[in-house]
């Protein structure tokens, strides 16, 4: 693909792949300009995916064309897409359609990385804006990778070691068990039953760049394994203190037609609850992710495949 623009900073492809770009801070955050995501060429998509490795998450209005279906056709370009939401029901729309209806409960205003309550988080998000309210409903994402890099290095030899907890229950679970009768989707292949806990590592390894970054967040992780239960709360609140400083923050003010897309490896975000009963409806799709690695395994499997 060629896309010609005045602007000097592009993804970093290959002439063929680049992408027009505008960045948000020095390293997290950009706009693509001029593009339309349902016609991407192939060479398009792959300067996406290089672009959200790098910037993590990209912002790219103008998508007023794009409902549903092609929200979702475009997910399977960019990679596989999962069912909406592990245990929440689609209603009305797609199986692949997260609704996030402000009328139906469907908030997300505390810091979190989608869905890592489960062993393979997805990959990739997709977020569409459907139905704006006038004023507020704004989107912050935190660069966790930027964050565990700006931590003191004796901090991040000790949490490069940890293992956490992460629990759907705390926010799902009366959603399973009262409004799915005890049954939800179906995600690789198991039925959703119940919200068992799973252990991810505290650091991450990106399995494309290499960065390491935070994985821990407040809305899914309970604790961190094999320390005190003040030790955990503590050590948890000082990366979600960190995690959420102002510099490694962007924050998106959406208008319509608006689509954010960002790479769930890297990223936490949060969704400003200020706007009173006004109507606010955003659709999301999320891609297969692969089981999180932290630093030790990621050394091992480095060593073993010299």
């Amino acid at each position: 693909m060629s896309i010609v623009s005045d602007r000097p900073e592009t993804t970093g492809a290959p002439a063929s792949r680049q992408l027009p770009v505008t960045p948000l801070g020095p390293s997290f955050g950009a706009e693509i300009h001029g593009v339309d995501l349902g016609r991407l060429d192939d060479d398009g998509i792959l300067a996406l995916r290089e672009a959200l490795v790098r910037y993590k998450v990209l912002f790219v209005r103008g998508q007023d064309g794009l409902d549903d279906a092609a929200q979702i056709e475009f997910g399977r370009r960019l990679g596989e897409v999962t069912v909406g939401h592990p245990v929440h029901d689609s209603g009305d729309v797609a199986p692949e359609v997260y609704s996030l209806d402000s009328q139906d409960n469907g908030f997300a205003d505390v810091w979190h990385t989608d869905v890592t309550f489960v062993e393979r988080p997805p990959a990739i998000s997709v977020l569409r804006a459907v139905l704006l309210p006038p004023a507020g409903g704004d989107t912050n994402w935190a660069d966790s990778q930027l964050a565990y890099e700006s931590l003191s290095p004796g901090l991040r030899a000790h949490i490069d070691t940890l293992t956490a907890v992460h629990d759907g229950s705390r926010e799902f679970g009366y959603y399973l068990a009262q409004r799915r009768k005890g049954r939800g989707n179906l995600w690789e292949g198991e039925v959703f039953t119940e919200l068992r806990p799973v252990e991810h590592p505290v650091v991450r390894v990106h399995p494309e760049s290499g960065r390491k970054g935070l994985f821990v967040n407040p809305g899914f992780t309970s604790h961190i394994v094999g320390v005190s239960e003040h030790e955990s709360r503590g050590l948890l609140d000082i990366l979600y203190a960190h995690l959420t400083k102002p510099e490694h923050v962007v924050r998106h003010r959406w208008r319509s037609g608006d689509v954010a897309l960002w790479d769930n490896r890297g990223t936490a975000h949060y969704a400003n609850r200020d706007y009173g009963d006004q109507h606010r409806v955003m659709h999301r799709i999320t891609l297969r992710g692969d089981t999180p690695v932290g630093p030790a395994a990621a050394r091992t499997a480095t060593g073993a495949a010299r």
